[in-house]
C-alpha cells in the first residue's frame, strides 16, 4: 500500500487558472492538471492507493465552500480503489472556531491544513494556537505548511523553526504535522531542534531536495514512526518521490510505515 500524505485538487472550474497562479508564483512545474480526476491518474501511475487532499483557506470566508468540496471528494471515493480523502481548511481569521470543528467532526472529516505564508500569519499567534487546542479536543489531525514557500521568496518564513518549536511545547498534541520534512529548506535547523519532538514530519516536497544522509539523519532522531511519505503533488509526481523513497533501501519496517502505516495509524483508516 502507497499513502500519499500531502496532495492537493482544485474545483474543475478553477483548476487550470489556479494552477497557472501558482506555477507562475512559485517557479515549479505542475506534474497534474488540478483536477480530481488528474490526482487519480498521478495515482494510477505510482500504483499508490489513497492521496490525502489538502485544501488552504486563503480568506476565512472560504470555509464553507471548501468544507462542501472536501465533502464531495469524501462521498465520491468512499468505496474507490483509488481513493482521494479531503481535509477541510481553517483560517486564522475565522470566527466560531469551535462550531467549525464540529462540522468538520459531523461530516466524518479526518483534519484540517493550515498554511501561515498564505494566510499571513506567523504559526505561534493565539489563533492558530486556539485552533491547535480545539482540534486536539475534538480530536482532529492538523497539517502545516512548515518552512520556506518558494512563492513567497524574499518574504518572512510564517512557520520558521523557533516559532512552530513552541508551539509544539505548548499544544503537545500527538496528532499535529509539520509538512516539508518539519521545514522546507531548513534541514539543518529542523534536525537540531525539532527531530524527536512530539510531532509528525511529512516529506512533501523534500525528498529531491535533501539527499539520503540528510533524511536518515532526521529519520533516525525523529523515529520512523512520525514520518508520512508525501509529495505535494502536483508540484511532484507521487511516482517520482516514491522511487527516490525507494531507492534508500530502508528497512522494510521503516519503509512500510513511511509509506502508509503510520498514515493509516494517524487517520484511523
Amino acid at each position: 500500500m502507497i499513502i500519499d500524505f500531502h496532495t492537493h485538487v482544485f474545483p474543475d472550474k478553477i483548476a487550470q487558472s489556479t494552477i497557472d497562479a501558482l506555477k507562475a508564483r512559485s517557479s515549479s512545474t505542475p506534474y497534474t492538471d488540478g483536477t480530481v480526476d488528474g490526482m487519480v491518474k498521478a495515482l494510477e501511475r505510482a500504483n499508490a492507493d489513497i492521496a490525502i487532499t489538502l485544501p488552504v483557506l486563503t480568506k476565512a470566508t472560504q470555509f464553507d465552500s471548501v468544507l462542501n468540496f472536501a465533502v464531495e471528494i469524501n462521498k465520491k471515493f468512499a468505496n474507490a480503489n483509488k481513493k482521494l480523502i479531503s481535509f477541510a481548511g481553517m483560517h486564522p481569521d475565522c470566527d466560531n472556531v469551535e462550531e467549525k470543528m464540529l462540522k468538520i467532526k459531523e461530516f466524518g472529516i479526518k483534519g484540517i491544513k493550515i498554511h501561515p505564508d498564505y494566510q499571513a500569519t506567523y504559526i505561534d499567534d493565539e489563533r492558530y494556537i486556539n485552533i491547535l487546542k480545539l482540534a486536539k479536543k475534538h480530536d482532529i489531525v492538523v497539517i502545516t505548511h512548515a518552512g520556506v514557500d518558494d512563492g513567497y521568496k524574499g518574504e518572512p518564513v510564517r512557520c520558521p523553526v523557533d516559532r512552530v518549536k513552541k508551539v509544539i511545547e505548548d499544544v503537545d498534541y500527538d496528532k499535529f504535522v509539520l509538512a516539508h520534512f518539519g521545514g522546507h529548506r531548513l534541514s539543518e535547523q529542523v534536525y537540531n531542534e525539532l527531530a524527536g519532538l512530539n510531532v509528525y514530519f511529512d516529506t512533501a516536497f523534500t525528498l529531491h531536495e535533501i539527499d539520503k544522509t540528510t533524511f536518515e539523519k532526521i529519520v533516525n532522531k525523529h523515529c520512523a514512526d512520525k514520518i508520512l511519505f508525501a509529495t505535494d503533488c502536483p508540484w511532484r509526481d507521487i511516482k517520482l518521490d516514491y522511487d527516490i523513497l525507494k531507492s534508500y533501501n530502508l528497512d522494510k519496517e521503516v519503509f512500510d510505515k513511511i509509506t502508509y502505516q503510520n498514515a493509516v495509524k494517524l487517520l484511523n483508516l
